[in-house]
């Protein structure tokens, strides 16, 4: 005998109970975890005002802002007077920064801004830090600005009260874009760099949303618990601190840890379409987003600048999140008796369900194994559903899958999850019964929940919760002697669990992911779907086999509709805008010149200019990838200068003067390198080792962002080579208005690549190794 593991005496009433109650849960967890409501100008100065700190946005953020421009300067000097007018002292660093990646070695000169207010006994640093550097394409308003106009918010309310018994710090970092070049330089050479402290450090990836505590230092219990109990509104969970430490990505948070600092990240990552574009802009940034920002600045700067900072220490993590609007935490130590509780309370349920002939233990191997496909098939129909929008739209591919309007999107994903959760569901229920499918969802939470206890820790509680209150609930309604409206409150324990943890989620990697990992969150729904399962055959008790293959069905004819909804209301304009890729690019040489695109499928407007594949007739070690080309006018502008000072050996030594008015040069040599020196004059110089090769091109590259307009030395080793070909390419901001040239139309920007809307100017060596 198979069967269920309760009956509702109505059940298809039961059923839409059940499924209401998960959609509450859902939009509660929602609404629980949206933004703040920002505070007026009029508001109590010892309080943070969005109004207030929108403000400086308007003197410093209206303009890019990359490593070494003019508008970087004049942000400079407005945020060190305003710093000086508050009373703080203030210091800026003149420094190289340096990174290194495969292939490549990346400089910048940097102008760091450290303002201190000394404490009244202190026991430590709080440091606060944030970039003041933008993106070129755009004048970073959200990234990075708003955090620094929130810590001059913050300076101001924190010097209403008494002064902290901790010495604080505000760090305003440049060059964090170019790669954290900034704080790289800053715990290679400041003081503060080297004594560590507490710090906290404040990003976006986005315009909107709540400020997220995403990332924090090792051993971060006592430090969540100050998080949790000073914030007035906090938002962020242990999973995305995990799932961070997994990640590539950096910020400045990076370099300061891994000099001893310890702390938290924060950032809000919704409407990340806007996201190192033209259109990160004051009036796209949620003010609310702002004071959620400020308000957790202020609130933890006070906080910790009372607190005795050696007590901050721990041996381990906290797992926290938010459920329905409260912050739960509980020590790291409980991660792995949770995850073997939650395992053994789903062997629990599976016993008395086969003592009571609801299932067999085959039947529930069958179950468990077979619940692999619709996991595996909701994240392919995702990651195809992409694909299609990228061919349809290659528009969309250029975003990196960070759209304007994914919302249709998103729920096309969610429906094309339950297609394959409910086929899968409704295909085997016959056959195994439905309570073997519903163990076996549990099965898969808890097994993914030892998995997560043994490889992150602080995202464990996302698969064992659900499954331990899950097998729990089950067990008491299939125990319970009594009427079926409460046996059913019983089995929703686990559904409504994964409702509040598992959509948020997806919800959350949607934003920060975009659709071009749509299988990410894909199979994150999918598993909270297969916990409600069950909950189907409230519907579909006495069905007929035709109205059962109706329901996954109707969720694909579903996905398709919302997919047409969102191509006709995801369109381009001024205020959502496309992308393009576009650069000058002039042999200095041959004063031959080209128009560069790496677009797939340029814009009409880009189509004027590039217009074929040939990149034979580029200069030398200039192309990078799959490119179109096509001939522009040469333009009267000065060249780059290369003079050798030494090549002897494996050591090149060499000094490079830019074009007149340019920002930055990149080197590209045609033989791999191991380490370079940069040495800028006053800014004193930086070594980095480079290990690898560049994918595409020559196989080495050196930048130098912000070069000084006398040019730069640079000392590289080499092979040691007798023969090297060297270019040196000059490059500024913004395209020659050439004959012919049409400015681009307002609904598109420029894309994200580093070498776009940038005149390129370019000479090439060859460089022979003396005796």
């Amino acid at each position: 005998m198979i069967g269920t593991l309760f009956d509702a005496p109505r059940p298809r009433v039961a059923g839409i109970a059940a499924l209401l109650v998960l959609a509450a849960v859902i939009a509660l967890t929602a609404m629980a975890d949206s933004t703040m409501q920002p505070v007026p100008a009029s508001a109590p100065a010892d309080r943070f005002s969005a109004e207030r700190a929108r403000a400086h946005l308007e003197k410093f953020a209206t303009e890019p802002r990359p490593i070494g421009s003019a508008a970087s300067a004049r942000a400079r000097n407005h945020l060190t007077s305003q710093l000086r007018a508050a009373g703080l002292d203030v210091e800026v660093q003149y420094a190289v920064g340096a990174r290194s990646a495969a292939g490549l070695a990346t400089f910048g000169q940097v102008d760091n801004i450290i303002a201190r207010l000394p404490g009244t006994g202190s026991t430590g640093t709080v440091l606060i830090a944030a970039h003041y550097d933008s993106a070129a394409m755009g004048p970073g308003a959200s990234d990075d600005a708003a955090a620094v106009a929130a810590m001059l918010e913050t300076v101001r309310a924190l010097r209403t009260g008494p002064r902290p018994r901790n010495d604080v710090v505000l760090l305003i970092t440049d060059g964090e874009e170019d790669g954290v070049l900034g704080a790289e330089a800053f715990v290679r050479e400041h003081p503060l760099g080297k004594a560590g402290g507490v710090l906290l450090n404040w990003e976006a990836r986005g315009t909107g949303g709540p400020s997220l505590m995403f990332e924090t230092t090792p051993g971060n219990a006592r430090l969540v618990d100050t998080f949790a109990g000073a914030a007035p509104a906090p938002r962020g969970s242990s999973a995305m601190v995990q799932v961070y430490r997994l990640l590539p990505n950096n910020t400045d948070f990076t370099p300061l840890t891994r000099a001893g600092y310890t702390g938290m990240n924060f950032a809000y990552i919704q409407n990340s379409s806007h996201y190192h574009t033209a259109t990160d802009t004051i009036a796209n940034l949620n003010p609310g987003s702002l004071q959620h920002h400020g308000s957790t600045m202020l609130a933890l700067t006070r906080a910790l600048g009372g607190t005795d900072l050696r007590t901050l220490g721990s041996g381990h993590d906290a797992t926290y999140f938010r459920a329905l609007g409260v912050m739960i935490t509980y020590p790291g130590q409980l991660t792995w008796p949770l995850a073997v509780l939650a395992v053994v309370a789903v062997a629990a349920l599976a016993l008395p369900a086969r003592t009571r002939r609801l299932l067999t233990l085959p039947r529930l191997l069958v179950a468990a194994v077979s619940a692999l496909l619709p996991l595996i098939l909701s994240a392919a129909l995702a990651q195809g559903l992409w694909a299609l929008l990228a061919t349809w739209r290659p528009a969309y591919d250029l975003m990196g899958g960070l759209l304007h309007h994914p919302r249709p999107y998103q729920a096309a994903v969610a429906a094309l999850s339950a297609s394959a959760v409910l086929g899968w569901h409704l295909a085997l229920r016959r056959a195994l019964g439905s309570a073997a499918t519903a163990i076996a969802a549990l099965f898969w939470l808890a097994a993914l929940g030892l998995l997560c206890a043994w490889l992150a820790p602080g995202a464990a509680f996302l698969f064992t919760l659900p499954a331990l209150l899950g097998a729990l609930g089950w067990l008491a309604a299939l125990l319970r002697r009594a009427p079926g409206w409460s046996r059913m409150l019983l089995a929703l324990a686990g559904p409504a669990t994964a409702a509040m943890l598992l959509p948020a989620l997806a919800g959350d990697v949607f934003d920060g992911m975009g659709l071009s990992l749509a299988g990410v969150p894909a199979l994150v729904l999918a598993l909270f779907l297969l916990t409600a399962v069950p909950i189907a055959d409230l519907f579909l008790t006495r069905s007929k086999r035709a109205t059962v293959l109706a329901v996954p069905l109707t969720a694909v004819v579903l996905a398709a509709a919302l997919v047409a909804t969102g191509l006709a209301a995801d369109g381009f304009d001024a205020d959502h805008p496309g992308r393009t890729h576009l650069a000058y690019v002039m042999d200095a040489g041959t004063r031959t010149a080209h128009w560069v695109s790496a677009d797939t499928d340029p814009a009409p407007w880009t189509s004027r200019y590039v217009t074929g594949r040939d990149t034979s007739a580029l200069p030398p070690g200039y192309a990078r990838g799959a490119l179109r080309t096509g001939p522009a006018p040469a333009i009267t502008a000065g060249a780059p200068r290369a003079d050798v000072l030494a090549h002897r050996g494996t050591t090149l030594k060499l000094h490079v003067t830019p074009a007149k008015g340019a920002r930055s040069v990149t080197l590209r040599l045609d033989q791999p390198i191991t380490h370079v020196t940069a040495t800028a004059g006053r800014f004193g110089s930086a070594t980095a080792a480079v290990t690898g090769t560049r994918t595409g091109t020559w196989p080495s590259e050196i930048r130098l962002r912000g070069i000084p307009a006398r040019g730069a030395t640079f000392t590289v080793r080499t092979q040691g080579q007798d023969r090297i070909r060297l270019t040196v390419i000059s490059e500024t901001d913004g395209l020659p208005a050439v004959p012919g040239f049409v400015p681009r139309p307002a609904d598109l920007v420029a894309a994200t690549r580093e070498d776009g809307d940038l005149t390129a100017v370019t000479r090439t060596y060859t460089l022979t190794r003396n005796a």
